[in-house]
């Protein structure tokens, strides 16, 4: 007599769905009414449960539906470390062999996360540390979102009540425009009132310049746009970024300007990181601000271009070095006599390797990059600081 093996049914998780797929999921797989969504997006995003048994407003049967069909799971915190300026870093475990880092940075009336979007990172920027990881693969929606969960969650967030997550950078290891799809959906999560409630100015996206994809985003998503630029002419560019081979500077910023007149008043904000004598002398800073006065101009909109000035945090490896505060502060001015706004980002959670560029996750790398990264080193002689890789694209 043959006996019949039932299969489990594989569970949806729930941290993978936007409203509109969360409704879809309840009306098409559960038969129930799609505003009961609406209560389980509650739960989940302002109340941090992913328990089904203790979303007690909902009804048993619905519950026992959720428990048969349905998930909610969080990214496994392997460790977390609090900085001695109250910035808090999370390592995040994607798989049995990846890890990825998320760093929240508290400031006056604000509270910023920067998430990532990847395992690592394809594009191989030069000064990049998540270069030298390599690639293995892009978060899922959930992964992605599952970053802010925990983070809310630590931090006893609550949407429109007791905001300490006021912020989101997409700017932590990977390209997110690389991962379109998952990103775009995580960020709409991310800005819903049953999630976590986020306006729209405060959702930065940050690219190396995907110009389809910027275009591609003006269509699905209203968020802020960052641009990784670094040089302000193609050949110093394309050494930086490899990127700009393909996508050069007259090509990407046209791209930022129609995102900028997509709507009034938009401004873009363009991401430079000083490093000495590579992009930090006057003559680039003059070239730069005739590259942002063009942007204005194009947009029809004063400060339609905006600049953070990024001094280089140097990880194990690299051939760059951070600029001294005298060069950094010339640079800077020449911008803002130029009539720019350009502030200086100040390095936050440097004692915890949590300053922008200095994150670690892991990486499977799939490129073989990280292990001709390791060859390098060991040709010179370096050791990579307590056996941690090193991490994180242009974090914030």
């Amino acid at each position: 007599m043959n006996e019949v093996v039932q299969n489990n049914p594989i569970k949806q998780n729930l941290l993978d769905l936007d409203r509109e797929g969360l409704e879809c999921f309840f009306a098409d797989t559960l038969g129930e009414k799609r505003y009961r969504a609406h209560q389980v997006m509650k739960w989940i995003h302002h109340r941090h449960v992913t328990q089904f048994e203790d979303m007690t407003d909902l009804g048993k049967a619905l519950r026992a539906k959720l428990e048969t069909h349905a998930e909610v799971r969080v990214p496994q915190v392997q460790f977390d470390k609090p900085s001695e300026d109250g910035t808090h870093k999370w390592l995040l475990g994607m798989d049995g062999r990846n890890a990825i880092e998320t760093v929240y940075i508290p400031d006056k009336g604000r509270g910023t996360l920067c998430v990532s979007s990847q395992v690592g990172c394809a594009l191989n920027c030069t000064f990049c540390s998540t270069a030298t990881q390599g690639f293995n693969r892009n978060l899922s929606t959930a992964e992605i979102v599952g970053q802010v969960w925990t983070a809310a969650r630590h931090l006893g967030n609550v949407p429109h009540k007791q905001r300490r997550l006021t912020n989101v950078v997409m700017m932590g290891m990977g390209e997110p425009l690389a991962n379109f799809d998952n990103v775009v959906r995580a960020m709409s999560v991310m800005r819903d009132d049953l999630g976590y409630g986020l306006a729209n100015k405060r959702v930065t996206l940050s690219t190396a310049g995907m110009v389809p994809m910027i275009d591609r985003l003006a269509q699905e998503s209203d968020v802020s746009l960052a641009v990784s630029l670094h040089a302000p002419n193609d050949e110093l560019r394309d050494q930086l970024v490899p990127l700009n081979k393909k996508y050069p500077i007259e090509e990407l910023m046209a791209a930022c300007v129609r995102y900028a007149k997509r709507k009034k008043g938009e401004s873009v904000t363009f991401e430079y990181t000083l490093m000495k004598d590579v992009n930090d002398q006057p003559q680039q800073a003059r070239e730069l601000v005739r590259l942002l006065r063009a942007f204005d101009n194009a947009v029809q909109m004063k400060d339609a271009a905006k600049v953070n000035l990024i001094p280089f945090n140097p990880f194990p490896g690299t051939r760059y070095q951070r600029p001294d505060e005298t060069a950094i502060r010339a640079f800077q001015k020449l911008l803002n006599d130029a009539g720019m706004i350009a502030p200086v980002r100040r390095t936050r959670g440097d004692d915890i390797d949590a300053a922008c560029g200095q994150l670690k996750g892991q990486v499977a790398d799939r490129t073989r990059r990280q292990a001709e990264f390791r060859k390098t080193l060991d040709a010179r002689g370096e050791r990579e600081a307590g056996g941690n890789e090193p991490g994180a694209a242009h974090a914030a």
